[in-house]
């Protein structure tokens, strides 16, 4: 059995206030150049399909063409609800998908059951574990126990369990979930799950000979080598930036020991901070990724984000260095952070905007303006 292993695509995702759906639209074409030269029999979606719950028409006419173009090739395709989806929505026509070789899970069920592909070998039992808050494990499991309060580790447990009691012993299972293992790291394009503490154990699924998770966006091991998450297929946030996304293709022959192999995507636009004085940055190649300058030093920040978007057309976020000052340059008047007056001030700021100096005149009647403004304040204290 050979399957492809990805999740977190969040179709109709924006960054920053940017769209990104050309960009999921290259990658998915991306995506199915590995499909057609690999020719997995499945293609595993762990979770988190759409960004939101209730998804942009340009979100679901992507994901519906992505489909298409995965059924026409004959390919089977496990797919289950994230924390992002609306698993009521993104169930619907499920029982007539499978008639196309799409297998949805988004409602969990009290006698859940596997699902079964066949290779050479055999029977492959595919566990599909949607995201679920515990309080619909406690319905379904303990109807008539009210009082009854589980975490979101017990709860999981208990419907892994479940699943397990279907399987066969001997039999060869992949488990497919959208779950925070304990003890990962998450980005800012993670969303936290409502409830407190929201990590399940690695150990639930030792009984799998794989694990397929969703939720977390960097490709990476979680408590043990086949227990894994593929990552998303794009950036969705700067903290994303030193990531390689890919997708995790897996192989698996008769002793269901899986050989496992990570296979990068590259985007149309990479999603990158840079950093640099102002003049350093200016300097740079001209590109059309995606990015967060950080300026050094001290150059007046006045009309930055301009400047730099003649190098940077998609620049997101303009930041400056943060600067540590010591108490010696805080409480030093000479220094200049502290010497100018509002007059030189207002007419740095001034020059700035108009790229030129203030008139003497100028000048005179910002200091007037000042007097009088001084003038009332201290006539407003009596």
């Amino acid at each position: 059995m050979k399957f492809i292993h990805t999740a977190d695509w969040h179709f109709g995702k924006t960054l920053r206030g940017a769209s990104l759906i050309d960009d999921q639209a290259y990658i998915s074409e991306e995506f199915f150049k590995i499909v057609d030269e690999r020719k997995p029999d499945v293609v595993i979606i762990a979770g988190d399909v759409y960004d939101r719950g209730v998804p942009s028409a340009d979100a679901v006419e992507l994901f519906n063409e992505f489909l298409s173009k995965l059924t026409e090739r004959k390919t089977k395709i496990v797919c289950i609800s994230g924390n992002h989806d609306s698993a009521t929505r993104l169930n619907f026509g499920s029982s007539l998908f499978e008639k196309s070789g799409f297998f949805l899970r988004t409602q969990i069920s009290e006698n859940p059951e596997p699902i079964i592909f066949q290779d050479d070998f055999g029977d492959v039992y595919f566990a599909p574990i949607p995201f679920f808050e515990p309080g619909l494990i406690r319905a379904k499991f303990f109807p008539n126990d009210t009082e009854k309060r589980l975490s979101f580790d017990e709860a999981n447990k208990i419907y892994i369990d479940a699943l397990r009691d279907k399987i066969p012993a001997g039999k060869r299972s992949v488990a497919v979930a959208h779950v925070f293992i304990s003890g990962e790291t998450k980005t800012d394009s993670v969303r936290e799950i409502v409830g407190g503490a929201d990590g399940i154990s690695a150990a639930h699924f030792k009984d799998f000979n794989y694990t397929a998770l969703g939720h977390l966006h960097a490709p990476r091991a979680a408590g043990g080598e086949f227990v894994r998450y593929s990552g998303s297929p794009l950036k969705y946030s700067f903290d994303e930036a030193a990531q390689n996304k890919s997708v995790t293709l897996v192989e698996m022959g008769a002793d269901g020991n899986p050989k496992i192999e990570t296979i990068e995507l590259v985007p149309r636009r990479d999603v990158r901070v840079v950093e640099g004085t102002l003049d350093e940055l200016l300097n740079l190649e001209k590109t059309e990724d995606y990015i967060r300058a950080v300026v050094k030093g001290d150059t007046s920040f006045v009309n930055v984000a301009d400047r730099l978007s003649y190098v940077f057309p998609n620049l997101l976020a303009t930041e400056r260095e943060e600067r540590i000052y010591n108490s010696e340059e805080i409480s030093d008047p000479t220094n200049s952070v502290t010497k100018l007056s509002i007059s030189d001030q207002f007419a740095e700021f001034f020059s700035e905007m108009t790229g030129e100096p203030l008139s003497d005149e100028q000048l005179r009647e910002m200091e007037n303006f000042l007097s009088e403004l001084q003038k009332n304040d201290n006539d407003d204290n009596f």
